[in-house]
Formats: C-alpha cells, structure tokens, sequence
C-alpha cells in the first residue's frame, strides 16, 4: 500500500504562485504514475496534471499548460505541483493520486482558493 499526503494549499490572489506538495509512503517502489487532480464546487473531478515515475512523460490539462508543472522529488519522496498565474477558476481541492500494479491511492485533498 502507498500513502499519500497532500500539503501546501491555501488562499492566494489572482495571478499569485502556490506549490502543492504530496509526500508519499510505503510501497513507493511499486509507483508507476503519479497525477494531480481537483474537484470544484458543484463539478466533476478533473485531471490536472499526470507523469511516469520516470519523469520522461508528462501531460496537462489544456486549462493549466503553460502555467503548472508536475515533478518528483526523489530525495523528499513527494510529487509536487507548481501552480502560477492562478485564476479564480483553479479554486478546487486538489488530490494526490497515485498507479500501482495493485491500484490507484489517493490523498485527502487540499484546498486551494483563488480570490481578491
């Protein structure tokens, strides 16, 4: 089994940076795929941003590209999510999934608010 722990939400202004961070535990080396993904009020959960365990893949939802990016932090066993120039319409709680060959995990989620 994988745990997952997401940290590193809040509320931020317009335009403003945030850095989600999901720190992973015990069977880690069964990872294949790890991915973010948020689920607004009233709407479907969505995927955000997903990479192979490699890093050589990565893809991102056409709302974020250009203004997120997924990574992996080896050394610190988290994946993270660098979120910039944040609109109103990222506010959501995002989640921290990942892939093993005997299921996917998830974390509890994080808040993220976007507002003046």
């Amino acid at each position: 089994q994988v745990q997952l722990v997401e940290s590193g939400g809040g509320l931020v202004q317009p335009g403003g940076s945030l850095r989600l961070s999901c720190a992973t535990s015990g069977s880690t080396f069964d990872i294949h795929g790890m991915s973010w993904y948020r689920q607004a009020p009233g709407k479907e959960r969505e995927l955000v941003a997903t990479m192979h365990r490699s890093g050589t893949f990565k893809d991102y939802a056409d709302s974020v590209k250009g203004r997120f990016t997924i990574s992996r932090d080896n050394a610190k066993m988290t994946v993270d999510l660098q979120m910039n120039s944040l609109k109103p319409e990222d506010t959501a709680v995002y989640y921290c999934t990942v892939n093993t060959p005997t299921g996917d995990y998830w974390g509890q989620g994080t808040q993220v608010t976007v507002s003046s």
